[in-house]
């Protein structure tokens, strides 16, 4: 392991936009710790989510009700290969659904407790996004005041939202569809770079998700909570929460609110964490915080090969 044994880690998870055929293939392949979580994964989903994972289709995994269950269970193998290993988080995070996969890592809930969640957040979100149709789109090249501004301006003509605040360049919007319209082309008038219509199944962290908030709030009140090992840092608050109530109210509320991802990086690295270590499907997370932070350590981990390189630093 290293130098990174005597460092303190910031265990991350990603969030949708992140899934590709193949994750966690090799991971499952090369390590039983990972084997037995998509083992266990199938049999709490009663289908397989692995074969999903590993072959596909392409447009089956990119369904929100596949693709946050699958970005959840390749997260937990990476991490369970993680710990395996010997490697010990400070703190975690995730974006959006990673948060999930951050409080098992946390040990706020058990792997199957985790994943039933997940499997039930996923329904009601694809169920919102057909009752209420809506957009995203990222935009390139403002600061979060600008697209805040763009986003009020265009808040008469619909609803629209700043959802996620990705780097200090990247925050996508949410609404439905007129409002996003507008909002995107107020962007490109105040000089953004880009406006990048999101390929997405709902107006995800914005108030078209209402119906979603309300419903897994009643779940979560009755789902095995703990009051998370280790301090996780929330998407809606981007501060740490360290009790099973906070985890409750923050994982409803942040179907509708703002995943503030750029200020979750610099809580972190504030309280001293000295290399970020993303666990799951690709390295969406590893780029931005190298825009948010350029002088981190960013470590990404999805295949045997990361692992290796992972354990050589």
């Amino acid at each position: 392991m290293g130098v990174l044994a005597s460092k303190k880690l910031a265990f991350v998870f990603p969030g949708q936009g992140s899934q590709a055929v193949g994750m966690g293939n090799d991971l499952a392949e090369s390590f039983s710790a990972a084997a037995d979580i998509f083992a266990r994964a199938d049999e709490v989903l009663g289908h397989s989510i692995s074969g999903l994972c590993f072959n596909g289709p392409e447009d089956e995994l990119k369904r929100t009700i596949n693709t946050q269950p699958a970005l959840y269970v390749t997260s937990a193998a990476a991490f369970e290969v993680a710990k395996k290993n010997g490697f010990v988080a400070t703190y975690t995070a995730g974006h959006s659904v990673g948060e999930y996969a951050a409080l098992y890592a946390a040990g706020a809930f058990s792997f199957e407790t985790g994943l039933r969640l997940v499997r039930t957040r996923a329904e009601l979100m694809q169920k919102a996004g057909e009752t209420n149709a809506g957009a995203m789109a990222a935009i390139l090249g403002l600061s979060p005041e600008q697209v805040q501004e763009a986003v009020e301006k265009a808040s008469g003509i619909g609803i629209v939202v700043a959802a996620n605040f990705n780097s200090p360049i990247q925050t996508v919007i949410s609404g439905d569809k007129k409002g996003v319209a507008r909002a995107s082309e107020i962007a490109v008038e105040i000089g953004a770079k880009r406006v990048v219509p999101l390929n997405v199944g709902g107006a995800f962290h914005s108030p078209l998700m209402q119906s979603a908030a309300d419903a897994l709030a009643d779940e979560l009140r009755a789902a095995e909570i703990a009051d998370p090992a280790v301090p996780i840092v929330a998407n809606c608050t981007a501060d740490f929460e360290t009790t099973a109530n906070q985890v409750r109210e923050n994982l409803a509320k942040q179907i509708t609110g703002s995943v503030r991802w750029v200020e979750s990086v610099q809580r972190m690295l504030d309280s001293g964490v000295d290399a970020f270590i993303e666990l799951g499907s690709g390295n969406v997370l590893a780029g931005l915080i190298k825009r948010i932070a350029p002088e981190a350590e960013v470590h990404s981990v999805g295949d045997r090969e990361s692992v290796e390189a992972l354990l050589a630093v």
